[in-house]
């Protein structure tokens, strides 16, 4: 089993990717440097796991638009 997201990673996540995305890809190095522009006063730590989480929902999405 992996390490389980709280609400705020989950949530701020979802919201950065209904704003913006085109922007992030499904390369967590990528996605974090988008991140640490986006967001100013979130803690190393919340960004890192924001990115994380994004790339995760990222890499989700990528096979069904393949199918479409």
């Amino acid at each position: 089993m992996g390490r389980i997201r709280t609400g705020l990673i989950k949530r701020i996540s979802k919201s950065l990717i209904e704003k913006y995305p085109n922007l992030f890809t499904t390369d967590f190095e990528t996605n974090k440097k988008i991140v640490n522009e986006i967001l100013d006063s979130d803690s190393k730590k919340v960004k890192v796991q924001i990115a994380g989480y994004i790339t995760h929902l990222m890499k989700l999405q990528s096979p069904r638009q393949e199918a479409k």
